[in-house]
C-alpha cells in the first residue's frame, strides 16, 4: 500500500539571545541560540563562526611604546618601580576600542609619586580605553614619565622582534582578538524525518566589542570571504582541465595559473602561526619556547631535529607531521637541518 508523506515545513532561520552578562570591564558574555537547521548542518555553522570570531574579527592593540633615554626592555629607571619590560607587558594588557583604522598615538606624561593608569593616557578622539584602571607603571618619586605609544587595529596577533630598540621605541606583541574564547554546542528537537538541529554558541570578549557585535562581525567575514565563489563562471575555470579543444598556448597559460596558485598556497601557508594546526597543548607549547611561531619557523626544523627539542618526544613529531599534511599537505624535512 501506498502511503502520501506529509512535506516538512521550512522554516527560516533565527537567533536569540538566551544569556549576557558582564563578568568584568574586560570579559563580557553571550550565549546565543540559533535554529532551526537541517541535521548535519550545526557543525559546519559552529565550526565556521568559531574560527571567524577568533581569526577575522579585528581589533585594537598597542604596538609600539617609545621612552626618552632608555637603552633597552630591561633597563631600570631611578624613581619607577618596574623595568621597562614589565611596563611593555602592562601596555599589551590595555584593551583599547578604536573607530578608525588609521594608526594613532597616544601619550602619557604623568608626574609622581603615582600609580600610573591606562586612564592617566592621552588618547585620540577615535580610541578609547575599556578598562581605565589597568595598571602600567608605579612612579614611586617626584619625577615625570613619559611613555609615547603606537595604537593599530588588525586580526589574530602580532609577535614582535624585541633584539634592541631605536631611540628607545620598543615593539609590543600586539593581541588584536577582541573575542577571548567561543564555544559551541549542539541539540536535537523533533524526531524522525522531522528532526532538526539547534546552534548554540558561547562567546567571551575583552569589552571592547559585545559578544552580539563580534557574532555580526564574524558572519560578515564569512560572507565576504565565500562572495568570490558566486561569481565563477565555467569559462573561467575551463581552462585548468586537461583536455578539450583549448590551444597549446591555452594549456601553456592553464598551467602557469596552477602554478602561481600552487606558490600562493604555499607562501600562505608558511606564513601562518602554527595555531592553525590545532596541536595539543603540550607540543604547541614545546614549539612555542624553541622559539617557533609560524609555519616557515616549522619547517626549518626535520623530523630528526624536532625530536631533540626538550620535552618533545616521537608521539609529538607524529602529531605535527600528521597535522601538517591535513591541514597544508606540506611534510617536515627527512633530513636533518637546523640542530647538530
Amino acid at each position: 500500500m501506498l502511503t502520501c508523506e506529509t512535506p516538512i515545513p521550512t522554516q527560516a532561520i533565527q537567533w536569540k539571545c538566551v544569556e549576557s552578562k558582564i563578568e568584568s570591564r574586560r570579559l563580557h558574555y553571550g550565549r546565543f541560540a540559533i535554529s532551526p537547521f537541517k541535521r548535519g548542518q550545526v557543525s559546519t555553522v559552529g565550526i565556521a563562526m568559531r574560527r571567524a570570531s577568533l581569526e577575522e574579527v579585528r581589533g585594537t592593540s598597542i604596538t609600539c611604546a617609545r621612552f626618552h633615554g632608555v637603552l633597552h626592555e630591561y633597563s631600570t629607571i631611578t624613581g619607577i618601580q618596574e623595568t621597562i619590560h614589565d611596563v611593555l607587558v602592562n601596555l599589551k594588557e590595555i584593551a583599547p576600542k578604536s573607530d578608525s583604522n588609521d594608526v594613532k598615538e597616544a601619550v602619557s606624561s604623568v608626574t609622581g609619586p603615582k600609580e600610573v593608569t591606562a586612564g592617566d593616557t592621552s588618547l585620540p578622539p577615535s580610541v578609547e580605553a575599556i578598562d581605565d584602571s589597568q595598571h602600567i607603571v608605579t612612579i614611586t618619586q617626584p619625577i615625570s614619565v613619559n611613555i609615547e605609544s603606537k595604537i593599530e587595529k588588525d586580526c589574530g596577533y602580532r609577535i614582535e622582534n624585541s633584539n634592541g630598540c631605536i631611540d628607545g621605541e620598543f615593539p609590543v606583541d600586539a593581541i588584536f582578538m577582541p573575542v577571548r574564547n567561543v564555544n559551541y554546542s549542539v541539540h536535537l528537537f523533533g524526531s524522525g524525518r522531522a528532526t532538526r538541529e539547534t546552534l548554540f554558541i558561547e562567546i567571551w570578549t575583552n569589552g571592547s566589542l559585545t559578544p552580539d557585535e563580534a557574532i555580526n562581525e564574524a558572519s560578515k567575514k564569512l560572507i565576504d570571504l565565500s562572495t568570490p565563489f558566486l561569481h565563477m563562471r565555467r569559462e573561467d575555470v575551463s581552462d585548468l582541465y586537461p583536455g578539450g579543444d583549448e590551444s597549446s598556448s591555452a594549456s601553456a597559460g592553464s598551467s602557469s595559473q596552477i602554478s602561481d596558485v600552487n606558490e600562493l598556497e604555499r607562501k600562505l601557508s608558511k606564513n601562518t602561526f602554527i595555531d592553525q594546526l590545532e596541536l595539543p597543548a603540550r607540543a604547541s607549547n614545546c614549539l612555542k619556547k624553541a622559539k617557533i611561531h609560524t609555519i616557515a619557523d616549522l619547517l626549518n626544523y626535520s623530523r630528526e631535529d624536532s625530536s631533540k627539542m626538550k620535552s618533545f618526544g616521537q608521539k609529538s613529531v607524529d602529531q605535527v607531521s600528521k597535522s601538517l599534511w591535513e591541514h597544508f599537505a606540506v611534510e617536515l624535512p627527512k633530513n636533518e637541518l637546523h640542530i647538530n
